[in-house]
């Protein structure tokens, strides 16, 4: 974690939603953790990660549950190490999944999480028994979050999400694309992730060494590490989007722009769980998305400026991503709005 990493304020929010009606307790706790309360009056806003650590941490001490009380049960303190203990005994990503949902159903109430497998794609839903539409939201959005977190920790690399549906409305934020991919639908009328099956067969790497280290700084693995707004990822898929794809650098030349030597810059990229090759299949894949969602270009169009040399090859590939064709996907996007 660098000194500049930050946070959105709206995830503050999430974590402080239980002391809504206590709003001098949360005051005291936010100055605790070195977080100015007036912040959270600034929607735009965004707070030092190191911070956010620190108020995570408090905030779980403080209402003795590491699920901020957004589940009438909750998380007793030393939950998580419980849930954490199991998982790394499993061989692969696939049963370590199951059995995370399986564990978390047994502290919280109110908010399960279920895995389907159709063909080869994988789908993590998350149902919920919560009537207020904000305390949902917050609820669902946390759930998903450590659990698609954990998977990446457990695996030793970055999953990559290629959908991300939210029950609920909730502002737009600049994190979004890093922590739940390009192809993110709010207020869908369901909570759930869809990525490639091919993930659950990778082999769980952390082993109980890792853990005691994983739990010395949880928030940052969980929060941070995957959701990292300033990190050299997060500039590099801002530099490509920002561009057309002949005006993209090689990776020697993309290193020479961050002021690094190549293999700095590949370490780098790597440290955050990705590759330069994995970073502009992303932003391809995000501006087909969008380009399909917001635009009444062609699928010719769409596949030409995606970097596919043939309609067809952008047709199988964009399938191999969400499971329907480019058309279908266009079609129920119109209907949603």
């Amino acid at each position: 974690m660098r000194e500049n990493d930050t946070v959105a304020v709206y995830f503050v929010h999430s974590m402080l939603h239980a002391l809504r009606d206590q709003p001098a307790r949360a005051a005291q706790l936010l100055r605790e953790a070195g977080i100015d309360p007036l912040v959270l009056d600034e929607p735009a806003a965004r707070v030092p990660a190191s911070a956010f650590t620190r108020l995570w941490l408090i905030l779980i001490q403080a209402l003795e549950d590491e699920f901020f009380n957004l589940d009438s049960h909750g998380m007793p303190i030393g939950s998580f190490a419980l849930i954490c203990r199991g998982l790394i005994q499993e061989p692969n990503l696939g049963k370590a999944l199951r059995q995370c949902l399986s564990n978390f159903a047994l502290f919280l109430q109110d908010v399960r999480g279920s895995v389907s497998i159709k063909g080869a794609r994988v789908v993590i839903s998350v149902q919920s028994q919560i009537d207020d539409p904000l305390t949902r939201v917050y609820a669902e959005e946390t759930f998903l979050a450590l659990v698609i977190s954990l998977l990446c920790w457990l695996a030793g690399q970055r999953l990559v999400i290629d959908r991300t549906a939210l029950t609920d409305q909730r502002p737009p934020q600049d994190d979004d694309p890093l922590l739940w991919g390009p192809n993110l639908q709010l207020g869908a009328g369901v909570s759930e992730i869809e990525f490639a099956a091919d993930y659950l067969r990778l082999p769980v790497v952390q082993d109980l060494a890792g853990l005691k280290t994983f739990l010395r700084s949880a928030p940052q693995w969980l929060v941070i590490r995957y959701r990292n707004q300033n990190g050299q990822v997060a500039q590099v898929y801002r530099y490509l989007r920002e561009r057309e794809q002949g005006e993209w650098p090689t990776l020697v030349a993309m290193a020479k722009r961050q002021g690094l030597s190549a293999s700095s810059f590949r370490r780098q990229l790597e440290r955050e769980g990705r590759s330069f090759q994995q970073i502009k299949d992303e932003v391809r894949r995000a501006t087909a998305f969008e380009c399909l969602r917001e635009t009444d270009m062609s699928i010719a169009e769409i596949a030409e400026r995606t970097g596919f040399q043939e309609p067809s090859a952008f047709h199988r590939a964009f399938k191999k991503w969400t499971g329907e064709s480019p058309g279908n996907y266009r079609l129920r996007m119109a209907a949603r709005r």
